[in-house]
């Protein structure tokens, strides 16, 4: 088995996260550490149960300072399925669009031939569009519609 020895199960993550998570070769991917991004697996598990410190812990590894490191796509597809499965706790989705759009106020490495790892974490941004538009909505001014507003903002989506 890829990553970890043996599947993790939790009943606080949904399928569709537990297998976004499993489907990546994560130790095939180095790190923003150095090291095989296998490491990272227990950290998406733990996003993924709702612990905000979590999304956090992602700094240094997916991203780092302005730039983002090779396993941010498959992350942020993680993230975005997260997402997707609507995290009850507001601090969980607070943490989750801090996370977002901290990766998307990285510099593109992107060209215009090719998405780059930018352009590939943009991309899964933007399936949650939907989403995002309705946090921006549901409480004006709080913080977890702030962070939604940037993200929207930084796809250029604002209106």
């Amino acid at each position: 088995m890829r990553g970890m020895d043996k599947p993790r199960n939790s009943p606080l993550v949904p399928d569709a996260v537990s297998a976004e998570i499993l489907r990546h070769d994560w130790g095939s991917v180095e790190c923003g550490c150095g090291r095989p991004a296998e490491h990272l697996e227990e950290t998406l598990w733990n996003a993924a149960e709702g612990h905000p410190a979590a999304f956090h812990a992602l700094e240094g590894h997916v991203f780092a300072g302005s730039r983002l490191r090779a396993p941010a796509p498959a992350a942020c597809g993680v993230l975005m399925a997260v997402w997707a499965a609507g995290p009850p706790r507001l601090a969980t989705r607070e943490a989750l669009l801090w996370t977002l759009l901290a990766l998307l106020n990285t510099e593109d490495d992107g060209s215009s031939h090719e998405a780059g790892l930018y352009g590939q974490c943009a991309a899964f941004i933007r399936t949650g569009l939907p989403g995002l538009h309705r946090e921006r909505a549901a409480a004006p001014g709080s913080v977890a519609a702030a962070y939604a507003d940037g993200i929207l903002a930084l796809l250029d989506l604002s209106v």
